[in-house]
């Protein structure tokens, strides 16, 4: 088990927050990508992050979008496709979808729409 799955959502929301407003994005946009991902609402996600939840189990209660099967790409140099353990795959699509935001995609980009 990886020391990831125990670690929570909120103690690494606030590194995602630096990671793209040092690129020009705004909050709005975060949580744009992970209500996307997640199929959570704003009051969900807030929820999420004040209560201290696990990635095990924010994503154990997440409606993950039907989108997510066409995130491709590498993220800390493994491929997101390959990665076999379910709930590590769905932690490193949320990366890659925060990357791809700090990296200037356009949002609805990002969101494959």
């Amino acid at each position: 088990m990886s020391r990831i799955f125990t670690t929570t959502f909120a103690s690494v929301y606030p590194l995602y927050l630096a990671k793209v407003e040092r690129k020009g994005r705004t909050k709005e946009e975060l949580d744009a990508v992970i209500t996307w991902l997640t199929g959570f609402d704003d009051a969900e996600l807030a929820a999420h992050l004040e209560s201290g939840t696990t990635f095990e189990d924010l994503f154990a209660d997440a409606r993950l979008n039907p989108g997510a099967s066409l995130i491709t790409g590498v993220v800390c140099g493994v491929r997101v496709e390959e990665v076999e353990d379910p709930l590590m795959q769905k932690i490193r699509y949320l990366d890659k979808l925060v990357d791809e935001l700090a990296r200037g995609k356009a949002l609805e980009r990002v969101l494959r729409s």
